[in-house]
């Protein structure tokens, strides 16, 4: 096995991981790490292919993993403002009870 392709398979299993938490789980807090973990098996993927590719001189791979680090830490805080917010309404984090916003 190819050290790109062991690098592939780590990130596809830790973006399996990820859309099985995701999906599954009924905890918000729980469903936005999922897609954190999604989020940084696809910067792995950036990584690796960047690393292995003919010119990693380029860095074209870690450019686009920091502003993918940059997307996900602006999604995980909007995203638990969210879920700070209807918690305080509903007093809940589950999924299944938070399915309508109200002002």
């Amino acid at each position: 096995m190819t050290p790109l392709a062991a690098h592939l398979l780590v990130a596809a299993l830790l973006f399996a991981i990820g859309l099985a938490g995701a999906l599954v789980r009924r905890n918000a807090i729980l469903v936005l790490i999922g897609i954190e973990l999604m989020l940084n098996a696809a910067n792995l993927n950036f990584i690796a292919f960047w690393r292995y590719s003919p010119h990693p001189e380029a860095l074209t791979g870690m450019m686009f993993a920091i502003f993918s680090i940059a997307v996900a830490a602006a999604e995980a805080a909007v995203g638990l403002g969210l879920v700070i917010a209807i918690h305080r309404q509903l007093r809940t984090t589950d999924l299944d009870q938070m399915n309508r916003m109200r002002g």
